[in-house]
């Protein structure tokens, strides 16, 4: 079980941890729905550095992302970052990703913890343009600090006005005393702010001053259950859950971040099935009877016919309601179409709704 250079501080602060892709991580502090609330009302920090970086060098680095990725990494200037997937040759998924293009030839590569070697042997496999490849991953912690009031409490860390960085826009600059630190308006709670990286040995540091200037603003550390229970109410894929090998980018509602004015991997099966239409679609729904759907629990129609299945599930602290998402078939995925989730044997009713569920 690997630690994170914070692992030692989560600990002191009596965080319950649990192994989380091969990682000893936090998964709650003080309780899962006023962690939720911090983020949502004030300012809260996860620390993410399980996450893995890796960055790709050269003057094929552009052509190789443009292989790789389902996005159209072309329309990246210095300073954007841009959400992707990685499709595989059989019609799924690798991963998702950021893409951060950092310098004219230089972009950082942002995966899931799980997936770093995975990914690592998939971009190697496809690297026939000699593009120098560097996996940072176990150098570089990554801290993602959310909510409305990051600017406030983060303001008078550093020199870079953070009002005029927006949304996956980011900048190299100084942070709580620390030189090149990469300051991205990204992340995963739809609560706006931002995601700081920096190297091991400076964690410590930032982790203590962000503390310390966001204390008047309410600032609390926050564990990767609130982290689950945040991005599920803006809807946002979780891969192992809503996204794996198996899922296309189409039936997973990524096709907004899949371009076919160039060439990737797998793009004819992709178009084929924009095209054609596919037969089944992960949906958002809420649960109209009592109870709460769970990962992998079955989806059946009014006749208690199987029409697909959940892939994610929890209490929305935000809403007061269970909601859930999962893949169901084409014809029961419209909006306010009824469906009903197999609980221990019991239907419970629930509806196909529009996401985010979290409207803000």
């Amino acid at each position: 079980m690997k630690n994170t250079a914070l692992t030692h501080i989560h600990e002191q602060l009596g965080a319950k941890m649990v192994p989380f892709a091969g990682f000893n991580m936090p998964v709650q502090y003080e309780g899962v729905k006023a962690e939720h609330e911090t983020v949502r009302t004030a300012v809260g920090v996860f620390d993410v550095s399980h996450m893995g970086e890796f960055l790709l060098e050269g003057p094929n680095a552009l052509g190789l992302i443009q292989k790789i990725s389902s996005n159209d990494a072309s329309k990246l200037a210095i300073g954007d970052a841009q959400y992707a997937c990685m499709p595989n040759e059989e019609g799924g998924i690798v991963d998702d990703l950021l893409i951060y293009r950092v310098k004219e030839e230089l972009y950082l590569l942002v995966v899931n913890a799980s997936n770093i070697e995975k990914d690592w042997n998939w971009i190697e496999k496809h690297n026939d343009l000699n593009v120098a490849m560097k996996n940072l991953s176990d150098v570089y912690s990554l801290l993602a600090i959310q909510g409305p009031k990051t600017i406030e409490a983060l303001q008078s860390l550093t020199s870079v006005d953070l009002t005029a960085i927006p949304f996956y826009k980011f900048v190299v600059g100084d942070f709580a005393g620390i030189e090149h630190v990469i300051i991205s308006a990204t992340g995963y709670t739809g609560a706006g702010g931002f995601e700081i990286y920096c190297k091991n040995d400076e964690v410590a540091q930032v982790w203590d001053k962000v503390f310390e200037a966001g204390k008047e603003f309410g600032i609390k550390p926050i564990g990767l259950a609130a982290r689950d229970t945040l991005r599920l109410e803006m809807g946002y894929c979780l891969y192992g859950n809503d996204i794996n090998d198996t899922t296309s980018p189409i039936e997973a509602g990524l096709g907004w971040v899949t371009k076919f004015n160039k060439d990737f991997i797998n793009k004819e099966n992709i178009l084929a099935q924009k095209e054609n239409g596919v037969s089944k679609k992960l949906v958002g729904f809420e649960i109209v009877d009592k109870g709460i759907a769970r990962h992998d629990y079955p989806i059946v129609d009014a006749d208690g016919n199987e029409i697909g299945i959940v892939t994610s599930g929890t209490m929305s602290p935000s809403l007061n309601k269970a909601i859930g998402l999962g893949y169901v078939t084409t014809e029961n995925s419209k909006i306010g179409d009824e469906i009903y989730i197999e609980v221990r044997k019991k239907q419970i009713k629930a509806k196909v709704v529009k996401l985010p569920f979290y409207k803000g």
